[in-house]
């Protein structure tokens, strides 16, 4: 009998968002055999329209976007090699205060132990070695982000599958480099406010760098599908190859752990293989 395949789940809550974090490590596990699974939570129609068109404005049609944004997210993963795709389809809440947060079917909105539910059957079915999210934060504050993170967590906790559960993070010696990139790149940079969560961790508070730097070609290109977005993916501007150089290691928190592996470790399947 063959031995199953290392599996990897990443949740994320608009296309796009799987190449932005993971786009690398997703490439990475495919090339390496490992069986990859992603869960998008959200339908992105608060992300623009064709032609640029923003949410509330005249001709933004939700429908059409969503149609768009499904399309450019199967491209993504055909550019990543992912092997799973599954799509939880709850509206797009839009960003914190918009009013879209208590539209109904907002992923905001819903319950956490209902759609914690629906994704603890998809862990159970694929049976993941392991699971990446956002933190508590959402990484920035994106309402869809936090509710990925907590139904994440709470199906994990209902189906006690994964041997280990990693948040996405970036070094917060990275800011300041990304500010001057921002900046080169003619986009109105600020450093964050004080007074919310601080973004990213201490270097040494990361537990996982994960080199990903030859599949930067795949995870530029995955990022390049998402056309329709491409004015928020700044990164795009930089050409593949100093992309690359930028975004050729994602990092994470390891949060659960059963392998006892020791860290700071450089593959999130340490101590399972």
């Amino acid at each position: 009998m063959a031995e199953r395949p290392l599996t990897l789940m990443a949740v994320h809550a608009h296309p796009d968002d799987e190449a932005t974090s993971t786009g690398g490590v997703l490439a990475r596990y495919a090339a390496e055999g490992v069986t990859t699974v992603l869960v998008t939570c959200t339908d992105g129609r608060c992300g623009d329209g064709p032609g640029g068109v923003k949410p509330g404005e005249e001709g933004q049609d939700p429908a059409a976007v969503v149609a768009m944004r499904q399309a450019e997210l199967e491209a993504s993963c055909a550019a990543l090699n992912v092997t799973h795709l599954e799509t939880l389809g709850y509206a797009d809440s839009g960003m914190m205060g918009w009013p879209t947060n208590d539209q109904p079917g907002a992923f905001w909105t819903t319950p956490v132990a209902e759609a914690a539910t629906r994704l603890a059957e998809l862990i159970r079915q694929y049976q993941p070695d392991v699971i990446v999210t956002y933190d508590e934060n959402g990484f920035y504050g994106h309402p869809d982000h936090i509710q990925a993170h907590r139904i994440t967590m709470a199906a994990v906790e209902q189906t006690d599958v994964p041997a280990k559960v990693y948040w996405t993070t970036v070094p917060r010696t990275a800011f300041a480099e990304f500010g001057r990139i921002m900046k080169e790149l003619g986009v109105d940079w600020a450093e964050p406010d004080a007074s919310q969560p601080q973004l990213g961790l201490p270097d040494d508070e990361i537990t996982t760098w994960v080199d990903t730097s030859k599949f930067g070609a795949q995870k530029f290109n995955a990022l390049a599908t998402h056309a329709s977005q491409t004015e928020n993916i700044f990164f795009l501007q930089l050409g593949q190859e100093r992309f690359t150089e930028l975004m050729g290691v994602e990092t994470f928190l390891r949060v659960r752990d059963r392998t006892g592996a020791p860290t700071p470790e450089d593959d999130l399947f340490a101590g399972l293989r």
